[in-house]
């Protein structure tokens, strides 16, 4: 039986239990504290025995029935036309299961052709046993959980601790993904650090790892020109154009604009932060690139790049505008209008009361806001690729092409690598500085924040 209808029949299942459960709890409802619970939870209650064991018995089929799949295969007849090499008979195997998946494809192996008719009764056998199975499961539960169903038994307290439960494992999921991806990140950059040295990869200025072999290895993979990459288009050129820019239209916003003119540019400011990076991306290599390239050459540049790190860092700016402005707007907004009030009650002009009185005020919004930009910026990848370039050059010419730790990261981790090479592995310590970084921005932002923060009633 294919997954979605199993998965249909499941539902259908579920509510038949959860109807017929809620009839029953209604019956049993002879007055006014008569039932512990509502229907509704022992209609749940029902639903979830249902469900629930069903899923888990699904879930462990799924894991069991693939070895189960391949002995059926291995033990029918037409398996005996597999060569003996273990090679070369995984090979046919492989291409076989493929086939039986995509039956329009093209077989290459004729070994493989001959056992496409094996594997696709086999696979759909197993496919019905686990389904009925899954259906037993179902009906065992529902029929345990409707013999449940009394007057007095506690189907809320249940059904709640239940929710709890699944809410606790959704959160210690998250944790264990962050957890997964440090201990991921860790332990490729430790196999990395003991082929390079730190301080050659920390403080090393010459970065080219396609030269990455023989006993002088430490000396290619020198990282601190793809550090000032990052930092000089995510963290200088574009907060250049994002902390002016966002927080001028923050103030505009909410101390100047009318509400049909808040209305409408605000959401419109917002929609910048859901356009796709690779239409900034386009953007910045088809329009931004070739006018800074002319700007280049108006000021004497002899043959000046498309790619530069100017190029990028613009539209990386006008990127995050909103982040900045989001937050300034919201920190403003957040200010008493009593202050303001008192502020001009005592002659000051609306420019000096918002210098004076609103910024110092909404100072730890506006800084988270910048700290949030700051890593988003410097953790993006595609207006890089289009339009700053591949070079990891130090230099402090913006018309200059450049590149970033995230570029490199996408560069050393694409096509076909040796995996334990330092090449490859230099991508996780990468990622592990550019992970570092990130987290002392979120905690500088924090500490500002509580620091800073200002409780009005």
């Amino acid at each position: 039986m294919p997954a979605n209808i199993l998965l249909i029949c499941l539902a259908a299942f579920g509510l038949i239990g959860w109807l017929a459960a809620r009839a029953k709890a209604a019956r049993l409802n002879t007055g006014k504290g008569a039932l512990h619970s509502l229907p509704a939870y022992h209609a749940w209650h029902l639903a979830l025995w249902i469900v629930l064991p069903a899923l888990a018995g699904w879930a462990i089929w799924a894991i069991i029935s693939p070895g189960l799949v391949l002995s059926a295969v291995l033990a029918s007849p037409d398996a005996a036309v597999l060569p003996t090499g273990e090679m070369e008979r995984n090979a046919v195997l492989s291409e076989a299961f493929s086939l039986a998946r995509d039956p329009g494809a093209i077989a290459f192996n004729p070994l493989a052709a001959k056992l496409v008719t094996a594997v696709t009764a086999i696979t759909a056998k197993f496919r019905w046993i686990g389904a009925v199975i899954v259906m037993l499961i179902a009906f065992c539960g529902g029929a345990f959980g409707y013999t449940k169903i009394r007057a007095r038994f506690p189907a809320r307290t249940r059904v709640e601790f239940l929710v709890m439960a699944l809410l606790l494992a959704a959160s210690c999921l998250a944790i264990l993904t962050t957890v997964g991806i440090i201990a991921s990140l860790l332990f490729e950059s430790w196999l990395f650090f003991t082929k390079v040295s730190p301080l050659d990869f920390l403080f090393g200025l010459h970065w080219n790892p396609q030269d990455g072999a023989g006993p002088e290895v430490s000396k290619s993979f020198g990282a601190v020109p793809l550090f000032w990459g990052t930092i000089f288009i995510g963290a200088i050129i574009a907060m250049i154009v994002a902390i002016p820019l966002g927080l001028m239209s923050a103030i505009y916003l909410t101390q100047y604009a009318s509400a049909k003119v808040r209305k409408w540019v605000k959401p419109l400011l917002e929609i910048l932060a859901g356009v796709p990076t690779v239409v900034y991306g386009y953007f910045a290599a088809l329009t931004v690139a070739p006018l800074v390239r002319d700007l280049a050459r108006l000021l004497g540049m002899q043959n000046p790049s498309t790619e530069s790190a100017l190029a990028a860092g613009l539209v990386m700016g006008v990127m995050i505008i909103p982040f900045v402005s989001s937050m300034a707007d919201d920190s403003i907004a957040a200010v008493p209008q009593a202050m303001r009030d008192g502020s001009l009650a005592m002659g000051a002009t609306p420019s000096e009361t918002i210098k004076r009185v609103l910024i110092p005020a909404a100072l730890p919004g506006i800084v988270a806001g910048v700290m949030l930009a700051i890593s988003r910026a410097i953790g993006e990848t595609m207006i890089v690729v289009m339009a700053a370039g591949a070079s990891a050059n130090l230099s402090a010419n913006p018309f200059a092409s450049m590149t970033t730790v995230t570029y490199q990261i996408v560069q050393l981790l694409t096509g076909d690598q040796e995996f334990n090479s330092a090449k490859t592995l230099s991508a996780f310590a990468l990622g592990l500085v550019l992970f570092v970084v990130t987290l002392c921005l979120n905690i500088i932002a924090l500490r500002v924040v509580k620091r800073f923060r200002e409780a009005y009633d």
